[in-house]
């Protein structure tokens, strides 16, 4: 798979991200799978991944200004 900013190697990697859910909530999940470009550190979320984390996005109550969550499949 090639970036789509820069044109280099994507690979699959595990990393942590941050969603902002609310104007005052952020969730960090962790141990996330994505694809991470090589040169320009450009990442994609495949669409089954994306999906899981749309669920366990809306399943926070968001009355915490900041969670970090583990992400399973």
């Amino acid at each position: 798979m090639k970036c789509t900013v820069c044109g280099a190697k994507m690979n699959p990697v595990v990393s942590d991200l941050p969603f902002k859910t609310t104007a005052d909530s952020i969730v960090i999940l962790k141990n996330l799978p994505v694809f991470q470009c090589e040169n320009c550190t450009e990442y994609l979320i495949e669409d089954a991944v994306m999906s899981r984390v749309d669920e366990i996005i809306a399943g926070i109550s968001g009355a915490a200004e900041l969670e970090v969550i583990r992400y399973a499949a």
